[in-house]
């Protein structure tokens, strides 16, 4: 079994030029209410196979000091909860600087550019509560997730020796060739 691999970062140094959010129907975008716990929690759990459990995302999430209840974002259609983003502060970062966090898209709902939709919805929060610059980790398998983040203007942060060799096979990949 191989070590664990550190997340990879990416970051976003402005928030200048957001496009606006057009959701494609029968999608919707709405903010977190009373007891989304539930429904965001079996969500992760199927999206990222996670072991997330309701009182995780109590005390994790939603307890946590940076969390913004306008700041975390469900993709719906209709009633069901379908794909989540939360624009998300860490108190160890300046202040000026939000997370993007917990982006995920339900697999039967992928395709749809939900995760492009969830995660410009948290860059429009943060720039309504003044931040200047986000980031956020992601894992080397989540290609469509890296490609969205690319394409929203995030670029790479080279932190880790690996990042480098990591951050170039990935590129080939995302170009079209092979690692």
């Amino acid at each position: 079994m191989s070590p664990a691999r550190t997340q990879l970062r990416m970051e976003r140094p402005n928030l200048d030029d957001l496009p606006p959010v057009r959701v494609p129907p029968p999608y919707t975008i709405r903010t977190y209410q009373p007891n989304d716990e539930v429904p965001w929690t079996e969500l992760v759990v199927v999206a990222m196979s996670s072991q997330w459990t309701v009182e995780d995302c109590r005390r994790d999430l939603i307890g946590a000091p940076g969390f913004d209840p306008d700041g975390l974002f469900f993709a719906a259609k209709g009633d069901e909860v379908v794909g989540t983003a939360c624009a998300f502060y860490e108190e160890k970062l300046p202040p000026d600087r939000g997370t993007v966090h917990m982006v995920c898209v339900h697999p039967d709902h992928r395709g749809h550019g939900l995760g492009y939709w969830l995660t410009l919805a948290t860059l429009h929060r943060f720039r309504e509560r003044g931040f200047r610059s986000v980031h956020l980790r992601t894992d080397d398998e989540r290609l469509p997730a890296i490609h969205t983040y690319l394409k929203l203007g995030f670029q790479p942060v080279m932190i880790d020796e690996s990042y480098p060799a990591r951050w170039e096979a990935l590129m080939a990949i995302l170009r079209g060739g092979s690692a």
